[in-house]
């Protein structure tokens, strides 16, 4: 059976740029909201580039990060990982080349400036068309792709998709602290611009009033 679900996501925020789902019975709306928490879940550039999620079922995601963009799959556990992952590079060199055919040398900024989840939906029909090329994984040409990957695939991380899950609620906790102690510190950095221009006043007020003083009586005492 051919890959069950494909996503092409925004790796800065998730944003889910076109989607392929198959509507064969084992895809579930669970599966749906798990791929679309896993694209979430890679933002920031804090995640591996190719990773394998299990299920907990007898389905797997496997995801690839090229260029800052997520290309999501899910297959069955018995669909060979490297041929997976040969078909999400197969739909990356496709999406890279369809985006640069309507915007030129400005497909970045396009990807990178929509705000509408699913703008890309029409390169539906190319993941359409690549999943038919691997629906046998046993067929001559997918055999050959194997033959002739040299990708180490046993050096991909495979982790279970509730501790991603976790994950990415750790990492969002995470940032919430991060971003209370750069406030913290803004407050501590003026607080303590402060205190040295008390103590400056403290040491020179007295020294500069005195100083005024003498000025002034001067100043009366020939001048007035």
């Amino acid at each position: 059976m051919p890959p069950l679900l494909t996503y092409v996501g925004r790796v800065s925020d998730g944003l889910p740029l076109v989607a392929n789902v198959s509507q064969s019975y084992e895809v579930t709306q669970e599966h749906k909201n798990q791929a679309k928490d896993i694209l979430r879940g890679v933002g920031g550039g804090r995640s591996t580039a190719k990773m394998s999620i299990d299920t907990s079922g007898k389905l797997i995601f496997h995801y690839l990060i090229r260029d800052n963009i997520c290309y999501l799959t899910l297959t069955e556990q018995s669909y060979p990982k490297r041929l997976g992952f040969l078909y999400l590079e197969e739909i990356a060199d496709a999406f890279i080349e369809e985006v640069t055919k309507d915007h030129g040398d400005r497909w970045r900024t396009a990807i990178d400036t929509t705000a509408r989840p699913y703008a890309f939906i029409k390169f539906d029909q190319v993941i359409q068309r690549r999943r038919k090329d691997f629906i046998d994984p046993t067929s001559r040409a997918n055999t050959t792709k194997l033959n002739d990957d040299l990708a180490d695939i046993q050096s991909i991380m495979r982790k279970n998709i509730d501790d991603v899950l976790n994950r990415g609620e750790k990492l969002e906790h995470v940032s919430s602290i991060s971003n209370n102690l750069v406030a913290e510190s803004k407050k501590f950095k003026w607080g303590a611009k402060k205190l040295t221009w008390q103590a400056m006043m403290n040491q020179y007020g007295p020294i500069a009033a005195a100083g005024v003083f003498v000025v002034f009586v001067l100043y009366m005492k020939f001048f007035w």
